[in-house]
């Protein structure tokens, strides 16, 4: 049988290889395109884009940062400086290693756990490229060993950077406040861009507050880096723009001698120049020293502060809410003049205690055997209870609080600080939405003598006593004085500015006027002794402010009870008289009467401040005749005493 043969169908095959060809073709078109738009989005659609990062690769954008403003008090006395120190510093970008180098340079100058811990902290926060310090305030002896050992750790570098320092420590802190290092919570802030190469920020105080002009504005340096990141040459370069200089309201002699006076107690004072509203003096007693924040309060110091039971952290003048007590009668007594619920010839009998018609409870006065009958200006002198629960009944609680807060109470003041706290003006509305309760009768009695719900700081007790002396004229109270923004410029004064006045009667002014003179200077003022001898006239008020509520039938005997619910001592003036130059209020917590303690505190600080200055003794220089006299008369002297 014949084998079988097998032909080609050169057809087949032909269609076969078109086939074939159409595919390969295809993909090549596929792979061609993806090549051309890969070309036109690399050279044209991201042209801009790809050419910076290239740049970036031989570029570095270095911040720098710039240098702090300086605080000064209203006479140019430096509050906080700027101290130059070096520096160890790492660049992450250029650092290799970093965990083995900073183990072999702890071998070589301390470096702490701690600082290590912030320093990672501080990478997190920078980019790659920008300097983080690791270790400040190097000795002499620390820069030289590291400059020897420099050349085995890559990116690190020493280098000289401005700290700031408080010269003063503890004084005036909280007003000044202090800076700390910086962390995402600053960043949220404040803005990352703004802060490229800064390591600090201002946390509390003016220093938070001013933040902005006190930080100025970064500058940065360009430089060409080689392949292996070393810095070449500089490309171009802006020079940071310097914080301003803040000069403060503050005097800084009285507020020293604010401090000293309320030394080993707890308490506040604050005053101010009622014309303008400056701040003279803001004392919040027990302190701190600012210095411990600026990089870093150890856990031991930190927990000692913050556990401390006086509170040294805790600003009284500005965050204190306290009862403000009889200090707030004078303005009572205008409220009720201008509502006409009282008048200069109305008298009040007091008996030692008030009742609401048609109740048995007894709102007691100070002095239990009563005042007898009381006038308005013998109401305030004599600092009657019973006048003035009556006053606040009769006008009731919400008209009450209406006209007190005209005077600022239940309201910030608007001061150039942070945290101020507002207090508290109760009315009816908010003790419902607040307790879920109805206002009683008896409530608004409490807060006829500043007690009950009503809370008030220091600062604003002597923002409403500056009302009082400027008759109802009433500024914002400002810290910060003046502006420099360079060294070879003059400071700028800052323009006060003013809140709604309080409208009355000249004669209604008058009047309260004059019980708070008497207060001071009558035969039977409450603060007679404080006013003694004072060679300027000056008016006032005393305070004191329950802490705890006293049983109908109980007798408040402090030297029983515990030195925490002892009554705090309040006491508000202003002066001189007729040209009033300063306005202040004081409150010692736990002190007692305000008679006997703040009151005398006040007149020290009115005299620190009115009186002059005595004169500091003159140096009498001998002439060369004169001193061989004396030698020879000390020779003459020694050889009689030999011979004795």
């Amino acid at each position: 049988m014949s084998e079988s043969r097998i032909l080609k169908d050169e057809k087949e095959e032909h269609q076969l290889f078109r086939s074939r060809a159409v595919v390969a073709g295809l993909i090549v078109f596929f792979l061609l395109s993806i090549i051309g738009f890969r070309l036109f989005y690399l050279q044209v659609s991201n042209h801009e884009h790809l050419t910076q990062l290239a740049q970036e690769n031989y570029q570095k954008r270095i911040p720098i940062p710039p240098v702090r403003g300086q605080i000064y008090d209203r006479n140019g006395i430096v509050l906080a400086d700027n101290k130059i120190e070096y520096v160890l510093e790492v660049v992450r970008d250029i650092a290799k290693d970093m965990d083995k180098n900073i183990a072999i340079l702890q071998q070589l100058i301390p470096i702490s756990e701690k600082e290590v811990s912030k320093f990672k902290q501080q990478l997190r926060l920078n980019s790659k490229f920008q300097p983080v310090i690791l270790r400040s305030a190097l000795t002499e002896e620390e820069i030289a060993i590291f400059s020897v050992n420099g050349y085995r750790f890559p990116g690190f570098t020493v280098s000289i950077r401005t700290e700031r320092v408080y010269p003063l420590g503890s004084v005036a802190a909280h007003v000044v406040g202090y800076v700390g290092r910086i962390d995402t919570r600053d960043l949220k802030r404040l803005g990352k861009n703004e802060y490229k190469g800064s390591t600090h920020v201002g946390k509390t105080g003016i220093e938070r507050f001013y933040e902005e002009r006190l930080h100025g504005k970064a500058g940065f340096k360009k430089v060409e880096m080689d392949a292996h990141s070393e810095p070449q040459r500089t490309l171009a370069q802006e020079s940071p723009i310097s914080g301003e200089d803040l000069f403060l309201s503050i005097d800084l002699e009285l507020q020293i001698k604010a401090e000293q006076l309320l030394e080993g107690k707890k308490g506040a004072i604050v005053a101010m120049d009622p014309r303008n509203g400056e701040i003279l003096a803001m004392a919040s007693v027990p302190m701190f020293d600012s210095n411990l924040f600026v990089n870093g309060i150890s856990y031991k110091n930190y927990n000692a502060l913050r556990d401390d039971e006086a509170r040294p952290l805790f600003n009284r003048a500005l965050q204190g809410a306290y009862p403000p007590g009889s200090t707030i009668k004078p303005i009572a007594a205008l409220v009720g003049l201008e509502s006409g619920v009282v008048t200069n010839k109305r008298t009040v009998y007091g008996k030692g205690y008030y009742q609401i018609p048609g109740t048995r409870r007894h709102y007691r006065c100070w002095k239990k055997t009563g005042h007898g009958h009381v006038s308005l200006n013998r109401a305030i002198y004599q600092s009657c209870d019973v006048y003035f629960y009556d006053l606040a009944y009769r006008m009731g609680i919400d008209r009450y609080s209406a006209a007190m807060s005209r005077f600022g109470f239940g309201k910030k003041t608007g001061i150039d600080l942070p945290h101020e706290r507002s207090g508290l003006m109760p009315t009816q509305e908010w003790k419902q939405r607040r307790h879920k309760t109805n206002w009683y009768p008896g409530d608004t009695v409490n807060i006829g003598i500043g007690q009950g719900y009503w809370t008030a700081s220091p600062l604003q007790l002597a923002h409403a006593t500056a009302t009082i002396a400027m008759r109802g004229r009433r500024m914002v109270p400002h810290v910060l004085r003046a502006v420099r923004v360079s060294k070879n410029l003059p400071e700028k004064l800052v323009t006060p500015q003013t809140l709604p006045s309080v409208t009355l009667k000249q004669s209604q002014w008058d009047i309260v006027v004059q019980g708070m003179v008497n207060v001071v200077h009558g035969p039977m003022g409450t603060a007679r002794a404080s006013g003694a001898g004072a060679e300027y006239r000056f008016a006032g008020k005393t305070g004191t402010a329950q802490v705890f509520g006293i049983a109908q039938n109980k007798t408040y005997n402090a030297s029983k009870l515990a030195k925490r619910l002892h009554d705090h001592s309040l006491f508000v003036a202003f002066a001189p008289l007729a040209k009033p130059r300063i306005a202040l209020s004081v409150i010692v917590e736990n002190g007692g009467g305000g008679s006997a303690v703040a009151a005398p505190l006040a007149r020290q600080l009115l005299d620190s401040y009115l009186l002059p200055k005595p004169e500091p003794e003159s140096i009498k220089v001998e002439t060369e005749d004169e001193l061989k006299k004396k030698q020879a008369t000390d020779k003459t002297i020694k050889k009689a005493d030999s011979n004795a």
